[in-house]
């Protein structure tokens, strides 16, 4: 058995003395674990950055196998963002968050061409905006999931505007009349999200962490045992105390 696929590196653990064991987020073939003989070694470690673009060619004996990777480096992410604090705490985010939401070798293209954008908004976008990609990208992954968000209308009157809260239990927006009783229990809806060229605070931009970061914990992960990733907990903690 062997294929080969475009992947996103998002993480490389050694394994013996000189390999890794490697998890990719591949185009067709979802989240993919293999072994990179050798992968531990100085030659390949800039390949194997979390967040790099590789084209990864995997090969064992049956397809159940853990199988080996050879990896080519197709875009070096992690170095690109190095020097900058916020994006790279971004980039290491959203690579533990990929391999703790998703099942193992089930296809998500969307959830592969968003990770790939969101990469491509880490390198060219303001702090700001690549951050605002983060929040809206942890969004968009709770929905290929199956677990979209209602932020376009309120849940309990049916009105489109002044929404400044989301309910913790349905994902849906509700305004600020409507939950004004309630806002002790509701999540706060920052702007950004419902206005796509406002630049966001640091503080909207951990409200926006706080939201996405409830519904992957108690929708995604929570049901198989996981908690959100310590890489995850660091960017938020990042965002508050510069907030």
């Amino acid at each position: 058995m062997d294929w080969t696929d475009d992947a996103i590196v998002l993480s490389a653990r050694k394994h013996g003395e000189s390999s890794a064991i490697v998890q990719l987020l591949t185009a067709e073939r979802g989240r993919h674990v293999g072994l990179v003989r050798g992968g531990a070694g100085r030659a390949q470690r800039g390949t194997l950055q979390p967040g790099n673009l590789v084209r990864a060619h995997w090969q064992a004996r049956l397809e159940d196998h853990l199988g080996g990777y050879r990896c080519e480096l197709v875009r070096a992410t992690a170095a690109a963002i190095f020097e900058d604090r916020s994006r790279l705490a971004a980039l290491s985010s959203a690579c533990a968050v990929t391999e703790a939401a998703l099942p193992e070798r089930e296809p998500h293209g969307n959830i592969h061409a968003d990770t790939c954008a969101l990469l491509a908004a880490l390198e060219a976008a303001d702090e700001g905006a690549a951050l605002a990609a983060y929040v809206r990208w942890e969004i968009s992954l709770l929905a290929d999931l199956g677990f979209g968000l209602d932020l376009t209308r309120c849940g309990a009157t049916g009105s489109e505007e002044n929404l400044i809260y989301v309910s913790p239990r349905t994902g849906r927006a509700v305004s600020a009349a409507a939950g004004e009783p309630y806002k002790d229990r509701l999540l706060r809806l920052p702007g950004f999200l419902l206005i796509a060229d406002e630049a966001p605070v640091r503080s909207e931009l951990a409200a926006g962490l706080l939201l996405s970061g409830h519904f992957l914990d108690s929708h995604v992960l929570a049901p198989h045992g996981r908690t959100l990733p310590p890489a995850r907990l660091r960017l938020l903690d990042r965002l508050s105390a510069d907030s």
